[in-house]
């Protein structure tokens, strides 16, 4: 799992029936300090995040295919809730 901000909304209008009403955004790693790094990653929404929000994201294929219900499936990426504060204890 990992800390991501969400940075856009993808439209598809043909997608694998598993994503079919399944609302796609683009998330980008956020650091401690707030900054992006690393590659864009494009997430399922499960917590009806919208851009701007800083999320909690599942980047498993078996864990994100276990919350689907499937096997075998397009299932890699999703946002599975909202990240409020970050605390590290030094």
């Amino acid at each position: 799992m990992f800390v991501a901000k969400v940075l856009k909304t993808v439209v598809a209008t043909e997608k694998h029936p598993i994503l079919k009403g399944e609302k796609l955004l683009l998330v980008r790693r956020v650091r401690e300090s707030g900054e992006l790094y690393g590659k864009t990653t494009l997430a399922i929404d499960r917590a009806q995040a919208g851009v701007g929000d800083k999320v909690l994201v599942l980047q498993e294929g078996s864990s994100s295919q276990f919350i689907f219900g499937v096997r075998n499936e397009p299932v890699h990426c999703i946002i599975v809730g909202f990240v409020d504060e970050v605390t590290i204890n030094p």
